[in-house]
């Protein structure tokens, strides 16, 4: 009865809330700059956990609220007084939305950018001992140290002195911000939020415009980017409708005063979120986009005007949101939110805050984040596999950890694994002393052989001619091993020594000294070989199948992985590798000799990584482990998530097994399933990880259908 009650439910939910969507949204014509609205189920996001998100906000001064997801509108309601083209106050979410927009658009046209002094803008502060000191980048994050013009819950427009005026606006607020507010401590030394410094900002953007054709940042905003998005004028509306002349300037102010509609400030989102790309054009350069949106080490969560899911430490305030979520938000909890990794808009509005005595930065995790994830689900690129249903991990306390080093994040870490013709293991590490008794020197490169099976295994440190003492992004580092014939062959990464590009060698003496390739692939910064059983046995052909993420970095990532290949036999040689371009008409697939013709084999937008695949001969499939990271950090040594697909061949179809942004332990910035370690019927695997710095070993248990 339940079974049937459940599903039952859902759809009637499903139902209730595109009813209610279209009963408020029919009398409304629709505009170019629209979405489509799709069903919540084609998303696989849960609508009862989403019409619950949406009961509670409404309760809570909601008067409009809206979900953009993979650029589709998931959930839209309005108050009855209230409708999607209908404009509301702004408050400060202006500050970003307008404010850091417009310095975006100055910064793609090269007129100004983060680092550059204020004063280069603002002639009056170049003598000043502390003014004089000021970037853009700090007026934007309040760490300027200017002063703000609220002081705690007084109402602002009955202060006394250089604060009331500043929002009466009987004189020039811009004036007041340039030349009376104070700087209250060294720039870029702490933080205070300030209307003024936004002030400053929208002040020093003017002057950087000025000999272009638009000369307010309203128009500029208009004419350069809202326009050309569809947006109606009468949804967009800047800065208290004013513009404050100051010194021949036409200064608009972002602090505040903005008024736009909610579909009009999702559009806004939706065009951050895919990195100033719209429709077909690149209204903003995406590196400006991602520079703006980046925390860059001041000492505060803003940056542009926007809230970060980040801070000075690295800590991610809203666990439960992307850790690349931006906000806008401004009084009475009006915001914007938005995630190109999850490619996510959302749109609040309304009278009141969400809780009281708490601004939007400080409630959105337990108010929006928390029943949104419920919602959404894990972020999973692909669907569930239904080859391999489930996957159960053994208990946290039962992990094998060797290889610790001498101090905390001190141990190794890499640990790609082959298997080789003598029945033994064969693997590298990174960092580190290697496995017990370590080396008396850091390696930043070493190499080992482990003997036994996963219950029985001694790992035996291997002294090499290609050991080095380089450590990070400046010593080369193994990617991926292969154990072939009579040899043993190495990717490396770093190759440039930089973090960047890979190279090739190969041995035939079990590691102990390696010949290089003459040449190497500047395109890709990880690259790793997919394994098969002992000494390469059972490959589906007389190929070597290898997969990279698209970037020369292995410290970025990239939108999408590639598949390349060559003959077993021409490894070493450059001219022989393919590259994957895709399935024919028959689903087979296409290669090309030409690099820059590959396609991707994968897809998972800023959350390609280091990865490894072994192939399952037991259930006859591919096994992809993925590196996912929380927080954007390539270290997921000690915190971080992964991924793990599966296809039956090498190229698509990917399905997913396992996907968590946050794994119950930290994962290792490298894994792999040694294929020697996979039951005979495939059902029981273990992996191998590099987590705390340690080799570390974990068993799992597949779940396969028959």
């Amino acid at each position: 009865m339940t079974n049937t009650i459940v599903p039952m439910m859902q759809k009637f939910m499903t139902l209730l809330i595109l009813l209610s969507a279209m009963a408020v949204l029919a009398p409304a014509q629709q505009r170019s700059y629209d979405l489509q609205t799709a069903d919540p189920e084609s998303f696989s996001i849960d609508p009862v956990a989403l019409h619950e998100l949406g009961e509670e906000l409404f309760r809570r001064g909601t008067q409009a609220f809206l979900i953009v997801y993979k650029d589709k509108i998931v959930y839209e309601r309005y108050l009855p007084d209230w409708d999607r083209y209908q404009p509301h106050g702004t408050a400060s979410a202006a500050k970003g939305v307008m404010g850091g927009l417009s310095l975006m658009l100055a910064m793609h046209d090269g007129r100004i950018d983060l680092d550059d002094l204020a004063c280069q803008y603002i002639p009056q502060w170049k003598d000043d001992p502390l003014k004089s000191k000021i970037t853009i980048r700090q007026l934007g994050s309040h760490t300027s140290g200017i002063d703000d013009s609220t002081q705690g819950s007084a109402d602002q427009y009955t202060l006394p002195g250089w604060k009331g005026d500043f929002w009466r606006q009987e004189r020039n607020p811009i004036l007041i911000s340039r030349d009376e507010a104070p700087v209250v401590f060294p720039p870029g030394t702490d933080n205070r939020y300030s209307n003024p410094g936004i002030g400053m900002m929208n002040y020093a953007v003017t002057v950087a415009i000025k000999d272009g054709e638009h000369k307010d940042i309203r128009t500029y905003l208009w004419e350069r980017l809202i326009k050309k998005m569809g947006v109606p004028r009468e949804e967009w509306n800047v800065g208290y409708g004013k513009t404050f002349e100051t010194d021949g300037f036409p200064v608009v102010a972002t602090w505040g005063g903005g008024s736009v509609s909610t579909r009009a400030m999702a559009a806004v989102g939706r065009l951050l979120m895919n990195q100033g790309h719209w429709d077909g054009e690149q209204l903003i350069r995406a590196d400006v986009v991602e520079k703006v949106l980046k925390h860059s080490g001041m000492p505060s969560r803003c940056s542009g005007g926007f809230w970060l899911n980040t801070d000075i430490d690295g800590r991610v305030p809203w666990p439960a949101l992307p850790w690349d979520t931006a906000m806008a938000s401004g009084a009475k909890d009006q915001m914007m939110i938005f995630s190109p990794m999850r490619k996510l808009v959302i749109v609040r509005f309304g009278d009141d805050n969400l809780e009281q005595g708490s601004y939007a930065e400080n409630v959105i995790n337990k108010s929006i984040g928390i029943p949104l994830a419920k919602a959404l689900g894990d972020p999973a690129p692909y669907p569930k596999s239904t080859k391999i249903t489930d996957i159960q991990w053994a208990p946290a306390s039962t992990i094998v950890r060797l290889a610790a080093g001498e101090a905390k994040r001190d141990g190794s870490d890499n640990w790609p694994v082959t298997w080789a013709r003598d029945d033994d293991l064969y693997t590298a590490y990174g960092d580190g002393h290697g496995f017990e008794p370590g080396l008396p020197q850091k390696l930043g490169m070493g190499f080992a052989r482990i003997a036994g099976d996963a219950e029985d295994f001694t790992g035996v440190n291997i002294r090499s001619n290609a050991e080095n003492q380089s450590t990070g992004a400046n010593g080369e580092k193994a990617s991926g091993l292969l154990a072939l014939d009579d040899g043993i062959y190495l990717w490396v990464r770093n190759a440039d020594r930089k973090g960047a590009q890979s190279r090739l060698a190969r041995s035939t003496d079990r590691q102990r000294t390696w010949t290089w390739c003459d040449w190497r692939f500047e395109e890709f910064g990880h690259i790793a070989f997919v394994n098969y059983g002992k000494n390469y046995e059972g490959a589906r052909d007389n190929f070597v199948y290898m997969v990279t993420h698209d970037n020369p970095s292995a410290y970025q990532t990239a939108d999408h992985f590639i598949l390349l290949r060559t003959s077993k036999d021409k490894l070493m040689d450059r001219s022989a590798y393919e590259f994957y371009q895709g399935l024919d008409e028959n689903g087979g697939p296409i290669w090309t000799n030409d690099v820059k013709q590959r396609q991707p084999v994968f897809t998972n937008p800023q959350q390609c990584r280091r990865s490894s695949i072994s192939y399952n001969a037991g259930i006859c499939r591919y096994l992809w482990w993925q590196q996912i990271s929380s927080d954007g950090n390539s270290d997921t040594r000690y915190i971080g998530g992964l991924g793990i697909f599966e296809a039956p061949e090498p190229w698509e179809p990917w399905s997913t097994v396992y996907y968590s942004e946050k794994w119950d332990v930290g994962p290792g910035d490298l894994a792999c399933f040694p294929t020697k370690w996979m039951s005979d019927d495939g059902k029981t695997v273990n992996l191998i990880f590099s987590g705390n710095d340690n080799f570390s070993l974990r068993k799992a248990v597949l779940t396969v259908a028959e």
